[in-house]
């Protein structure tokens, strides 16, 4: 199994960025797919799911209106398009794959990406 994440970098307040996630190695279309982040000096937290049945999505309050996650089941991969960045969303941020009970829950997730870095200046 394997879960690579891409797309992060250095942007300014404002900009916009799309990490994608690739899978391998298990059923990607029978797998929600969540992205956590965590910054330096705080816990892991919940940023966007998107469930296995029907594409429906979920947002932490703070990101949404301004991140859109999405899937390609053809592909196997998962986006996270950033819009509108702040500093505050300066953290690595991971894509995981799993059948959660609770989407925002970390533990309900059985793979892990490696982690991408973003980092945005004001």
């Amino acid at each position: 199994v394997q879960l690579q994440a891409s797309g992060g970098g250095l942007v300014q307040t404002g900009d916009s960025l799309r990490l994608s996630c690739g899978a391998s190695g298990f059923t990607f279309r029978s797998y929600d797919m969540g992205w956590f982040r965590q910054a330096p000096g705080k816990e892991r937290e919940f940023v966007a799911a998107i469930s296995w049945i029907g594409g429906r999505t979920y947002y932490a309050d703070s990101v949404k209106g301004r991140f859109t996650i999405s899937r390609d089941n053809a592909k196997n991969t998962v986006y996270l398009q950033m819009n509108s960045l702040k500093p505050e969303d300066t953290a690595v941020y991971y894509c995981a794959a799993g059948r959660p009970s609770y989407f925002a829950t970390a533990t309900g997730y059985d793979y892990w990406g490696q982690g991408t870095q973003v980092t945005v200046s004001s």
